[in-house]
């Protein structure tokens, strides 16, 4: 029976469904179950190819045998899960009930007693699960980095479009000097172009060497094949790196590296949400909004930034379970313990959180707009911010004291156009550098900030 999402226990299969429907075919039970057999048919494809001196059955498989062995590796029949799993409850054990499936698939397809002992030949669980969740994070990345494509390039529009429209800037929650609305956009993409190459460039890796990880068995049957060249060529086949040093389990540092920086991307993202939460908040981003929405369920005038709150939620929810991911994973008792297992099935929720949050954050950054007007408006009243400018220009011209100066005319108090234009008057600089100085405005104080803003992200574009 089809589950309600109604009555689904967790968000990312009731509430947020569809917004992670796209990983439901990368990290879902059925996933799992789907790219094990699709493991378990490659490797019986491979001794085929290899063919270890001794293993006769290898070499004299059946072209049907093969062709279902194919269609197995490439892509399991829509039933399959469900078939397994009804396997498993008579085995109480998921792998086994994985090589069952697929002996009974090569059986009907004419596979002798002989064949039918290559599936799973030689291999722990720990050999076919390492490598199923090494290609569904594999496939999950590609996935997601798609996924993350509109987001990016809604920055990229926000940069542009507001490349020079000045902004107050404020460190520590004070008034600072000013910067451009695209410039603070810009610098959130750059951010984030490093931290997706960093998860991008993690390397998966895969190990096939059986109960502890030293092929003791596959030399004990046929001591003289090239077992880990085998393994090698197999690994690498499926388009996964190989770790040749392991315990029964590969010890899931590839995993942790791939989770930190997933968890650090969202960390750019929380601060994004953050920062553009508290510019709607400021009105120097307006939402606008959509009709039928209801801001308030008792104040009608409200568009409230529930996108980014939403995005802020999900992305603190996933990254508990990463930094837990990371921590936990790779470690695990002497040659091997389960606790690794109950917590890998839970990647796709933690992933699952991610892409919705990254949804959200695409609906929110489409909905805002700049204010103009009201982001003129703080920088008019915020003269104080040219005394930076004033007494670099002292240094430069080798005044002494130029910020002691600049510290005892602005410090604590607001300063408007009159007072600061009476203040560059009487400093000990040339009338042409007076001239300069006063001729400043804050909103025109913002540096190479449009400059940057326009050039520094668009070398990835």
């Amino acid at each position: 029976m089809a589950l309600d999402p109604l009555d689904a226990l967790s968000p990312i299969d009731g509430r947020y469904a569809s917004s992670a429907a796209v990983l439901r075919p990368h990290l879902s039970e059925s996933a799992l179950i789907r790219e094990r057999i699709r493991i378990e048919a490659e490797w019986l494809l491979a001794l085929h190819r290899e063919k270890p001196p001794g293993l006769e059955a290898a070499s004299t498989l059946p072209e049907k045998v093969l062709a279902t062995a194919r269609q197995l590796a490439s892509q399991p029949p829509d039933d399959a899960a469900q078939a397994v799993k009804k396997i498993e409850q008579r085995t109480n054990h998921d792998v086994k009930a994985v090589e069952y499936y697929v002996r009974e698939q090569l059986s009907a397809a004419g596979a002798s007693a002989a064949a039918l002992e290559l599936v799973h030949f030689g291999c722990t669980s720990e050999d076919i699960n390492n490598l199923a969740y090494a290609r569904m994070l594999h496939s999950a990345r590609i996935a997601m980095l798609a996924e993350w494509s509109p987001a990016r390039s809604a920055l990229r529009d926000l940069a542009d479009r507001y490349a020079t429209l000045p902004m107050l800037s404020r460190t520590h929650g004070q008034t600072a000097s000013p910067t451009t609305l695209g410039k603070e956009f810009a610098n959130v993409i750059a951010r984030l172009d490093r931290a997706i190459d960093r998860w991008r460039n993690v390397s998966i890796l895969g190990k096939w060497n059986g109960a502890v990880g030293n092929f003791n068995a596959h030399v004990a049957a046929l001591p003289s094949a090239d077992w880990a060249g085998i393994s090698n060529r197999f690994i690498q086949s499926l388009g996964l790196e190989v770790n040749s040093l392991t315990t029964q389990i590969e010890p899931h540092d590839w995993i942790a590296e791939y989770c930190d920086a997933v968890a650090a991307t969202n960390v750019i993202v929380i601060d994004l949400c953050r920062d553009t939460w508290g510019y709607i908040s400021l009105g120097y981003l307006k939402q606008r909004a959509v009709a039928g929405e209801v801001g308030s369920s008792t104040m009608p005038h409200k568009v409230n930034p529930i996108d980014f709150e939403n995005a802020e939620g999900n992305l603190g929810m996933a990254n508990a379970l990463l930094r837990h991911f990371s921590e936990k994973l790779p470690i695990s008792r002497w040659q091997r313990d389960l606790t690794d297992s109950t917590v890998l099935r839970n990647v796709g929720v933690a992933l699952g959180h991610v892409l919705i949050a990254w949804r959200a954050l695409q609906r929110g950054l489409g909905k805002i707009d700049a204010d103009p007007p009201r982001i003129a408006a703080d920088l008019e009243h915020a003269w104080e911010v040219l005394g930076e400018a004033v007494q670099t220009a002292l240094r430069a011209a080798g005044v002494p004291n130029g910020y002691e100066l600049l510290k005892d005319f602005t410090r604590g108090r607001k300063i408007d156009g009159p007072a600061y234009l009476d203040f560059v008057a009487k400093l000990p600089l040339p009338a042409s550098e007076k001239t300069r100085l006063a001729a400043l405005r804050p909103e025109a104080y913002v540096g190479l900030a449009s400059v940057l803003a326009n050039h520094e992200t668009r070398a990835r574009d």
